[in-house]
This record gives C-alpha cells, structure tokens and sequence, in this order.
C-alpha cells in the first residue's frame, strides 16, 4: 500500500492539502485545551526528534554543506516555521477555521510580491490582476463583508494576526529559491531542529505572564495530529509529489487548501458560511488561477 501510495502524485497531493486543511480545525480545537506557543513548541519537538531519528545520518553527512548557510537556515525556520505557526496558532483564538484557511489561500500572492521585492522577478498584468483580486478577498473576509468597517480599522484581530503570518512564511518561501543543495527531506531535518530551538523563547514568555498551558488529553491529541499530518507526513508526501511531477504542477494544489479547510470547519465545527465568505473564497481562488494560467500554459508547452 506504501509502495503503491508512493507512486500517486494526485493522491499525494491531495492528502497533503487534506491535512493542511485540517490544520486550521485543529488551531480551533486547540483553543482551551493548549496555550498557542506550547502548540508550536511541541509541534517542533516532536517533528524534529522523528526527523532526526530517521534521516539523522544524512544530516551529519550534510553538516558541511549546511554550516556554511546557518544564518538563511535560522532566519528561515525562525519566520517560516516558528513565527507563523505562533501566529497561526494565536490568530485561531480570535478568528474562526473558516477566515483562517481562506486568508492562508493568499499565500502564493504574497510569494510573487515577494519574488518581485526581494529578486526582481517580472509579473505579467494577469499575474497583477490575480494579486489584486487576491488582496481584495483578503481584505473583504478581514471586514467580514463590510468594506466601511476598514475605514475604522475594525478588522478582527485574529484575521489581522493570521495576515502577517502569511507575510512572514512568504519571506520564508522567498529564500528558498537560495536554500543549500542538500536534500529536501535533510534541510528540512534541520529546518525543524531550529525551529524547536527557536520556539522555546515564546513559551518562556507564556509562562511568565502566566498564560502557558501544557495540553490536556484532548489536548494531546490535537498536537499529536498537529505534528505527524501537517507538519511530518504531508511534508514527506509533497516533497515526493514534487520528484514525481514538478513543483509547477504540485504547487497548483496549494489551491485546495482554503477549499478543504472550508468545508471541515462547517461540517466538523459547525461554523456557518455566510455570503462574505463565499465572496473571499472565490476571489481568493479566482486571483491564485489569474496568476498561475501563464505558467500552467508554459507546463504544457514544455
């Protein structure tokens, strides 16, 4: 079954986007059950012991090659693991499942703005309109709907945290195209080993203020799944898909995840799907297939 599921790029793909999907039900789960940073400490704990347990001796062996780009490895982990999942996990207490998976589905708008900041990369008008169409479901969830609460900045402080979550692992996304030539699953290993480093900080402020709180059973098993499908086997299942079909083609699925997450939040936590949502959903959607149709046109010619 193992073998056969190896050699499934969609199936792979599509229960990577499952499982990021559920991640945003499992931020709304947590509430109550474990303090945000304790979520993301844990998360990282754990990841990184089983990554270090199996792929260990390759990272010893990369150890050369990964020391001579430390920095870009702790200010990748640092923003792209430890300060969006902190959000992320902070952003669910004030926010439902529902605006936290739509505005994440913003996020490979943020990485062409961000390829064009950082490196200059051209962006074609549809890929503008696209951006623009995308910030304006962002923008039209953040309101709830209704556009004049932004001109008294009432936007919800959890859609507005989950926001800058997207923006710092879009710097994050933006660096790898520099990541050291090592093997994805090794400089992932060592990605997850700062982060559990980097993590620890935040939950030493939770406790002096008085507001960490170490899971309860439920607790528990919200992390467990937190830390084995969206933090350990998706990665391992995309990183296969991408050796099977390209990053083109597997990052196309990335569109699943606002859709995904939308439907478990109604049906798993009841949250009602009111007409704004509908309205930021396809927006969201419709700007992400505005970008991507030139270089879905390029995968075909090729």
């Amino acid at each position: 079954m193992i073998a056969a599921l190896n050699s499934q790029p969609v199936l792979l793909l599509t229960l990577t986007t499952l499982m990021w999907g559920g991640n945003t039900i499992a931020g709304r789960l947590a509430v109550g059950e474990v303090s945000p940073f304790a979520v993301v400490l844990l998360r990282w704990v754990i990841v990184a012991g089983l990554l270090v347990a199996i792929y260990g001796r390759q990272l010893v062996a990369e150890w050369v090659t990964l020391k001579r780009h430390l920095i870009l490895i702790v200010l990748s982990a640092t923003f792209g693991f430890t300060a969006f999942n902190s959000l992320f996990y902070l952003a669910a207490h004030s926010t439902t499942a529902l605006n936290l998976g739509i505005i994440q589905g913003s996020m490979p708008m943020f990485v062409l703005l961000g390829a064009l900041i950082f490196y200059r990369t051209p962006i074609t008008p549809l890929q503008m309109a696209g951006v623009l169409i995308t910030i304006l479901g962002v923008i039209y969830i953040s309101s709830r709907g209704e556009l004049a609460r932004l001109a008294n900045l009432e936007i919800n402080p959890g859609d507005g945290l989950m926001i800058i979550a997207c923006f710092f692992y879009s710097a994050y996304a933006v660096t790898l195209r520099n990541r050291p030539k090592v093997p994805g699953i090794v400089f992932f290993t060592a990605l997850a080993v700062v982060a559990a480093v980097t993590s620890v900080p935040a939950v030493v402020v939770e406790a002096s203020n008085g507001s960490l709180q170490w899971p309860t059973a439920k607790g528990w098993i919200v992390v467990a799944y937190i830390a084995l499908a969206p933090s350990f086997l998706s990665q391992i299942f995309f990183m296969r898909a991408i050796e099977l079909i390209g990053p083109g083609r597997a990052g196309v699925f990335i569109n699943l995840v606002p859709i995904f997450s939308s439907i478990m939040a109604v049906m798993l936590l009841s949250e009602p799907f009111r007409a704004y949502h509908a309205v930021a959903l396809a927006l969201v959607l419709a700007g992400i297939w505005l970008s991507e149709r030139k270089s879905a046109a390029k995968a075909e010619q090729s």
